[in-house]
């Protein structure tokens, strides 16, 4: 690193402590008045204060004071332009590059402080589900050890993978879910290994919440939200103190939170689950995992719900992409995903591609339906089978035998 080099490092290191002192310190100060809001449900009584001074105030002196503002509005503007620059300065000073894909974005907290808030969560999560622990032995365990053991050791080679030690824990619960904390512990439902098909399926599931992890998705969504409640607090003691009622700030309240859901929240985490794809796609790829099943998955995932006769709502409304467009989305990556497992050398796949599989079981499956059902009829045939959901085979009694890479 060249002294050049070295002075702007600590330049900018100066400009980002000092702009984080001063928004710590405008926080304590402009805030104060909102804890009660997020802990309790309180209504902010610093600006209702500040509204019902105004209110009580005789008309000479409401005159006085707006004339005051009006000679000094020019001092006002600057003031509140210096605040303006003070929140670009720290969110430029703040941004960092995102491992494996370079995506900048804003990160204000720590890496190693993220990670002790990290062990609580691990705790709650731990004290939640102390009953519902699958043993060791157990199968099921022993294959989500198996799968993550051998995602983690083929892709040793980046940083954030080696450096983590990943702890299994496989929960009795019958929903489709897994997530990994930012430490590395690793949980996952006996849910989704009911759900998946085959262990091609799970390794890629997998992939995807370990890239939560490496690419440090918690702290950079924490960041966001920490940076716009901020912003908001602007809004948020304008509208308390200016509107007259009570009421009227209530709602104003209301819509800034949902304006700030549903047009930064929500599709920046729709944005991370699709990058975390793509990572955990490339995780698979370079395991000689069969990337070909990750889109099945989610069509898998979609069928079911149709089955089922959940209603679809509207990806804006979500904070993951519908199972539709994330299996259209894995779709254009798998022959990227195909190129890096060759590159590994990895054998080539045999048999037929599990994607023509699934549309000509799904072909067959329609016919089925269409020859059991007389028209105008809701009685079943008897004489024709049932139509049953093609059911998952058990993870338990999957192999694990991933393709081993040749050594020269």
């Amino acid at each position: 690193m060249t002294r050049q080099h070295r002075g702007q490092r600590q330049g900018q290191e100066k400009v980002r402590a000092t702009c984080s002192q001063i928004l710590v310190f405008l926080m304590y100060r402009n805030g104060i008045g909102h804890i009660g809001i997020a802990l309790g449900g309180q209504e902010p009584s610093a600006e209702r204060s500040i509204r019902n001074w105004w209110k009580a105030l005789p008309p000479n002196k409401k005159e006085l004071f707006k004339e005051s503002a009006r000679k000094n509005k020019w001092k006002i503007l600057l003031g509140v332009s210096s605040l303006g620059v003070v929140f670009v300065m720290f969110y430029f000073t703040h941004l960092e590059e995102t491992p494996i894909t370079g995506r900048a974005r804003l990160l204000v907290f720590g890496k190693e402080h993220f990670r002790e808030l990290s062990q609580m969560e691990y705790d709650m999560w731990m004290e939640q589900f102390k009953s519902q622990m699958l043993p060791e032995t157990d199968a099921r365990y022993q294959v989500v050890e198996r799968v993550v053991g051998h995602l983690s050791e083929s892709n040793k080679d980046i940083p954030q993978v080696a450096a983590l030690q990943w702890v299994i824990h496989v929960v009795d619960e019958p929903g489709v879910n897994a997530f990994v904390l930012p430490n590395g512990q690793v949980f996952v439902f006996t849910g989704l290994l009911d759900a998946v098909s085959d262990i091609h399926q799970l390794s890629f599931i997998l992939g995807h919440e370990i890239a939560h992890a490496v690419l440090e998705h918690a702290a950079e969504k924490a960041s966001l939200v920490h940076f716009l409640d901020f912003l908001s607090l602007i809004f948020l003691t304008m509208i308390w103190a200016i509107c007259p009622r009570d009421s009227l700030a209530v709602v104003g309240q209301w819509i800034q939170s949902k304006l700030q859901e549903f047009m930064f929240d929500r599709p920046y985490s729709r944005t991370l689950e699709a990058e975390a794809d793509k990572v955990g796609l490339q995780f698979a790829a370079k395991a000689c995992v069969d990337v070909r099943a990750s889109s099945v998955f989610w069509q898998q995932m979609e069928l079911a719900e149709t089955i089922q006769g959940q209603p679809k709502l509207p990806e804006w409304l979500s904070t993951h992409p519908s199972h539709e467009n994330r299996a259209e989305h894995l779709d254009r990556l798998i022959p990227e995903a195909l190129k890096i497992r060759e590159s590994c050398n990895c054998p080539s796949l045999s048999g037929p591609d599990p994607r023509l599989i699934f549309r000509l079981n799904m072909q067959h499956l329609l016919e089925l339906s269409k020859g059991r059902e007389a028209p105008n009829s809701t009685k079943q045939d008897p004489s024709k089978p049932k139509l049953d959901f093609p059911h998952a085979q058990k993870v338990e009694d999957m192999p694990v035998t991933f393709a081993v890479k040749p050594t020269n």
